[in-house]
């Protein structure tokens, strides 16, 4: 046979290792990087008007604290806007469940679990819906989309108990 035209019992094999459920879960940020520029230039001329005001009547100690107080909001946002960078990839095919892990800076973790001694576990509260989403083996626990929105939570937590449900059972859905 060609290398083209493969075995079939080899293309079953591949296809069972070829992940079926893949998800990107990054956090949100409400304000985008216009708004950020529209906030700090009115910070900015809020509290130099203030700070002109302080030195014209005598407090000129105040201008610079009023000036300290602008980059401290400035930098709390970029700190911000860093650990938006962080997010989660989420894997399932029949044999194997991959979880990456990559957060602010070089921070990357990644974890892998076979599908059948897995455990998920979805805990609940009745006024705010998904609180944790975790997969549990023996010697792990691994937390999934901590910084997601209830209402996201509650989505991916549907969404991968499926998965979980299709893989252990056999049924891996097409995309048809």
């Amino acid at each position: 046979m060609s290398k083209d035209n493969p075995k079939p019992e080899e293309n079953t094999a591949e296809a069972a290792d070829l992940p079926f459920f893949t998800a990107v879960l990054t956090p949100h940020r409400s304000l985008g990087p216009n708004g950020f520029l529209i906030l700090m230039v009115c910070l900015g001329v809020v509290s130099f008007v203030a700070g002109v005001l302080f030195l014209m009547i005598g407090a000129w100690p105040v201008f610079g604290f009023i000036g300290l107080d602008v980059l401290l909001i400035y930098v709390a946002f970029r700190l911000n806007y860093a650990s938006a960078r962080t997010y989660e990839e989420v894997s399932i095919s029949r044999t194997q469940i991959i979880i990456r892990k990559v957060g602010p800076g070089k921070r990357r973790e990644q974890f892998v679990f076979n599908p059948f001694w897995v455990r998920l576990s979805v805990t609940k509260l009745a006024d705010e819906g998904v609180t944790n989403i975790s997969l549990l083996n023996r010697e792990q626990k691994v937390e999934l989309g901590s910084f997601l929105n209830p209402d996201d939570r509650t989505s991916f937590a549907t969404a991968i108990t499926r998965a979980l449900s299709a893989s252990k059972s056999g049924y891996v859905p097409t995309a048809g």
